[in-house]
């Protein structure tokens, strides 16, 4: 295992290129395709999604976007990625937001920092209110795990998700016990964990994983209200990396055929096979009526973050079927103006909610800014439906050469590419090369390896739709609107 040592040793932000170098360093353990991946920066499929992450340190050293993208922290006065901060007023709620649009538009995929920033705010804030219950020091050891994040600039993997099993079962009830990450061995040093963490996106582009118990529970379940964080490469971690439609492309060397040649995400099975948890990294332990609310906090940021991330990836793909309307000829048309207009609409409908939610935060016992979480829930359920709308259009404008279109090999073949070139060019003055080029962008963001992140994950991403649901029902306060029509009405209770 490689450590990244703890200290408090002020460090300057890390480069992009630093961030690569930190990740060579890392001796983690990943399979793809039925092989251990040696060099996950060579591998054609997996070094996208190392750049996505990578992005976001190049954009925080941009003085263009130092305010969105850097913050003052709390712990220690020192500037950091805002990646790596505490919340601590609205404003931070509405940069936050605003910078997961700026890192999505940038590269019109998941760049897998957004999990880890919802993990801090929620394990930060819950952690302070077990302390005060229970006089542990979960609250003091995650202030010191996270001035060593941010003093090394680090990026972390929020893990909360499970395999689950028998979804009508608890984590005590499984046939196999496995299928909710828990506690197997208690020491006096710390614990040791066993089971697996599901659609872990950004996972193998991690120096560290924080984990958090995926659901409320009971007291049989306390082995598994476990909350903690360890180094990526700490022995007994093992990520397998998940299939992706079009993924093999990336394999071929064409950069025209896989649409988005420089950035994308991947999503992993990542399996605990006893892992050693000390007990300074641990940041709850068996206290199963804190698990409910560390979900509940988690899935309440992760869920503002989609009305950011997911509409700077739609800024792409509205420009991008702008881009082929022109192509086409089409531009001009009446109804293709008015799609454009519509996934406008759509798609600052889910900014806006992203930016209510945060507008209306409130600061916690911790002093930290939780989201409104009605508004926050509003705003993913929103984002279950308009990706997809917005996708939809796209593919309208684009038209079937987006699916048909052969391939760069054959653009480039000396006998058959002057056919392509010729039956394919649309506006005389755009050569053919671009307008195919365009067609892949937006295969790639609705059908492809992006769709994962733009559609599939923004419709169980945060959590199901019917999650949203039940919360929106939690918070709607409908004693209190059944009161004010009363009041209106003028009933006699």
């Amino acid at each position: 295992m490689t450590v990244l040592m703890m200290t408090t040793t002020m460090i300057i932000m890390m480069t992009g290129e630093q961030y690569l170098e930190s990740m060579r360093k890392l001796k983690l353990n990943i399979y793809m395709f039925g092989e251990k991946i040696e060099n996950s920066e060579s591998s054609p499929i997996l070094r996208p999604s190392l750049n996505s992450v990578k992005a976001t340190y190049d954009l925080a050293e941009d003085p263009e976007h130092e305010d969105l993208m850097t913050a003052v922290s709390h712990l220690t006065g020192e500037k950091i990625n805002r990646f790596t901060h505490i919340h601590q007023s609205p404003d931070d709620l509405i940069k936050k937001v605003k910078m997961q649009r700026l890192c999505g538009s940038k590269t019109a995929s998941c760049f897998q920092r957004c999990v880890g920033l919802d993990a801090f705010n929620a394990v930060y804030s819950t952690t302070y209110e077990v302390d005060n219950k229970y006089k542990t020091t979960y609250f003091e050891n995650f202030k010191k795990f996270l001035t060593y994040v941010q003093q090394a600039d680090l990026t972390v993997d929020g893990a909360m998700t499970d395999p689950k099993g028998n979804r009508s079962l608890s984590p005590s009830k499984q046939a196999d016990p496995d299928l909710y990450l828990h506690v197997v061995e208690r020491r006096p040093d710390g614990v040791v964990v066993k089971g697996a963490k599901v659609h872990q996106t950004g996972i193998c582009n991690s120096h560290e994983v924080l984990v958090m118990p995926t659901c409320a529970m009971g007291p049989a379940d306390r082995d598994y209200a476990i909350s903690f964080s360890v180094p990526t490469d700490t022995e007994g971690i093992i990520m397998i990396i998940g299939r992706q439609s079009c993924d093999t492309r990336k394999l071929e060397g064409s950069k025209m055929d896989v649409g988005n040649s420089t950035y994308g995400g991947v999503e992993a099975l990542v399996v605990f096979d006893n892992v050693f948890v000390p007990n300074d990294r641990i940041f709850l332990n068996g206290e199963t009526e804190f698990a409910g609310m560390l979900v509940e906090r988690f899935a309440g940021f992760h869920r503002q973050s989609y009305g950011g991330c997911k509409v700077g990836v739609g800024d792409v793909l509205i420009g991008a079927s702008a881009i082929a309307a022109e192509y086409n000829g089409a531009d001009r048309a009446s109804h293709v103006k008015d799609k454009l207009i519509e996934m406008v609409h759509l798609n600052e409908t889910l900014y806006s909610c992203g930016i209510a939610c945060s507008a209306e935060g409130c600061k916690t016992a911790s002093g930290g800014y939780m989201i409104d979480l009605l508004l926050a829930n509003v705003c993913k359920q929103n984002v279950t439906r308009f990706p997809y709308e917005i996708s939809r259009l796209a593919q309208d404008i684009a038209g079937g050469l987006m699916v048909t279109a052969p391939s760069e090999k054959d653009l480039r073949d000396e006998k058959i590419g002057p056919y392509i070139d010729k039956y394919f060019k649309g506006v005389a003055d755009v050569p053919t090369e671009y307008r195919l080029k365009i067609m892949r962008l937006i295969e790639n963001m609705t059908l492809g390896s992006a769709a994962v992140g733009y559609l599939t994950e923004s419709m169980h991403g945060a959590g199901s739709p019917q999650a949203q649901r039940v919360m929106i029902s939690r918070q709607s306060n409908m004693e209190q609107k059944k009161k004010l029509a009363k009041d209106i009405a003028k009933l006699d209770e």
